[in-house]
């Protein structure tokens, strides 16, 4: 439950985040405010009291039996220096004179010498302005005659057109509360409903998101990691080859991960996300009996693995004595130098570089194999990046930061283009440019490679990983999108150049023609193995050219080969991408009752 719970926390955080940051922005900004000014008190007179009432006023029934509707109350009043009835019934209110029972109207001069009566300032008074409604006297219905003032706090009285009563004294430090108040309680209709529908769910989507928190910082943590190491009992981890070498037997305190324990004896397992466990490369096979699988485990690693005693390191607890085993273990402690050969743009954002290692790499550098590159800590500025005329347009698009950054070094995982034997020798990487969301910068490990340039050099571990061609002439499908070009071309050149007379398929998917790598490539193997077929599926535009489809690459597979495919259960598939076109294809190979045991992939997680 923890890693989806993980995706749903971080989703609901950034949109709930946005408000808690105006919540808590509208919060200090109104502390800030003068408290006076917000009111209207400023430049308001108190009411004077209200003189003796006149011997000569007409008598209260006199006034109702003058009266022409069912009056429900009435109240004596001043106006200026004027007595006056105030009425009213279900149909609204009026006033009349107290001495002689006429009617009184509060036009624009009365209007304008209530506002002055009301203000203690000494700046000019406007011409007044009579509104039906207004948002700055919104608890307030019917008509209101506005003043405004021309001082430093831009004062604007409001007063009742059928009373003459000031209802409201606003300035422009009210008008910048009421900014912020609108966005505390998130009514931005009429600034006064503290209920509302959009409030309420995000104060609902706050709670949830403070449990689930609390949830996910419990299940992150460890009882183990709040005591000391030296007061922990130590346990020993056992590390074998998958070749049943013994390579090394460690301490670790107990409770340690097997990703922290190795890391602090200088075996560094392959690891995108740092022990995070969100990236599902880390994984090590338990020797003897394993841990119940954790819900990590189980999002990362398939059936068949778990069976098999595989677990991510970095949620295996070393709980007394451990035995493990762990693929190409030896290339955890082997570094190499590399020096790039080339840098060639093949999509407006993926980047073919090619590497050639001081010393030369064995049979372990296998089709399906990547490697762990080196980036170093660096700060450089974005014009670096050094991009093709014909790419420009795309790029200008692009709101990356002045400068990117790297404040620590890092390690991050490249599948091989190209078997090694193609490229005399040398290692192929497809790096694809993931510009970050609105105010985020891009990935450090391809904004550290896009700025590589021919002679430079470069530092990696590996290779590793076990996703390969299985053995056998069994017919093979290719299924993948985006980087995941790269370990695919890599094996289907492999299959093709060592003389595969099966029948290969590679479908591969992107937004756009202009997106696609390799195209005229892969057309070029289809014309000359005639066992090979190449489609090319766009899920943005229209298939234009001969042979290229439209679509989500795996329906256009499902309806194109899948479905009438009558021997589906005995081919091999491969796939590589994005992890929705990665999920759904595997949803898809699942619902059609594939096997898993046929069906090989890679995520990169991106």
């Amino acid at each position: 439950m923890t890693p989806w719970m993980r995706t749903i926390h971080k989703w609901i955080g950034l949109v709930i985040g946005i408000q808690f940051v105006l919540w808590l922005c509208g919060g200090i900004a109104m502390s800030f405010l003068d408290t006076d000014k917000v009111h209207g008190k400023q430049f308001r007179i108190k009411p004077a009291a209200a003189p003796q009432w006149p011997a000569a006023a007409l008598p209260v029934d006199t006034v109702l039996a003058n009266s022409a509707g069912a009056v429900q109350t009435i109240e004596t009043g001043w106006l200026l220096d004027q007595p006056i009835y105030r009425l009213a019934d279900d149909k609204g209110s009026w006033m009349v004179k107290a001495l002689d029972g006429k009617a009184v109207t509060v036009d624009g001069a009365m209007a304008l010498q209530l506002a002055k009566a009301s203000y203690s300032g000494s700046a000019p008074a406007a011409a007044p302005q009579l509104f039906n409604y207004t948002m700055e006297a919104r608890a307030h219905k019917g008509q209101v005659w506005r003043v405004d003032f021309a001082d430093a706090e831009e004062t604007t009285v409001y007063l009742s057109a059928v009373t003459g009563k000031v209802l409201e004294h606003r300035n422009s430090s009210w008008r910048l509360f009421d900014f912020f108040w609108m966005l505390h309680i998130m009514d931005y209709a009429e600034r006064s409903n503290f209920n509302n529908l959009l409030l309420v769910s995000c104060a609902i989507g706050g709670l949830w998101l403070a449990l689930t928190g609390v949830w996910l910082l419990i299940s992150g943590f460890r009882l183990s990691e709040f005591i000391p190491k030296v007061w922990r009992r130590a346990g020993r981890l056992k590390v074998y080859s998958d070749g049943g070498d013994k390579l090394r037997t460690m301490s670790a305190p107990a409770g340690d991960t097997v990703f922290l324990a190795l890391a602090r004896n200088a075996l560094q397992l392959p690891s995108n996300c740092g022990g995070g466990q969100s990236c599902g490369l880390c994984e090590v096979r338990v020797l003897g009996k394993a841990p119940a699988p954790t819900s990590a485990d189980r999002a990362h690693l398939s059936a068949q693995k778990l069976e098999s005693g595989y677990r991510l390191a970095c949620a295996l607890p070393v709980d007394g004595d451990l035995e493990i085993e762990v693929a190409n273990a030896a290339a955890l402690t082997t570094e190499y130098e590399a020096t790039v050969t080339s840098v060639k743009a093949v999509a407006p954002f993926l980047r073919e570089i090619t590497i050639r290692p001081q010393q030369k790499l064995g049979q372990e550098c296998r089709p399906g194999a990547y490697i762990q590159v080196h980036i170093p800590d660096y700060a450089r500025e974005a014009s670096h990046i050094v991009m093709p005329d014909h790419h420009r347009e795309d790029w200008s698009v692009l709101d990356l930061p002045r400068q990117l950054l790297n404040h620590e070094p890092i390690r991050r995982s490249y599948s091989l283009a190209l078997p090694t034997v193609q490229a005399d020798g040398q290692l192929t990487l497809l790096v694809r440019f993931l510009p970050g969301p609105q105010q985020q910068p891009p990935g450090k490990g391809a904004s550290y490679l896009y700025m590589l340039q021919e002679g430079d050099a470069l530092r990696f571990s590996g290779p590793f990983g076990d996703f390969a061609i299985q053995p056998g002439a069994r017919e093979k499908v290719f299924i993948g999108g985006g980087a995941g070009m790269a370990p695919l071309r890599a094996m289907i050149h492999a299959l093709l150049e060592g003389g595969a007379r099966e029948p290969v398929h590679f479908w591969y998917g992107a937004r756009s023609l202009r997106d696609a790598p390799y195209v005229e490539e892969m057309a070029a193997l289809a014309a000359k193995h005639a066992n090979f077929r190449w489609q090319l599926v766009l899920s943005d535009e229209q298939g234009d050219a001969a042979g290229v489809m439209s679509g989500l690459v795996h329906e256009a597979a499902r309806d194109a080969l899948l479905s009438k495919h009558a021997g589906l259960h005995a081919c091999d598939f491969y796939l590589c991408g994005p992890p929705a076109m990665l999920a759904a294809t595997r949803q898809l190979l699942e619902d059609l009752e594939v096997s898993a045991e046929r069906v090989a992939f890679d995520d990169f997680k991106v």
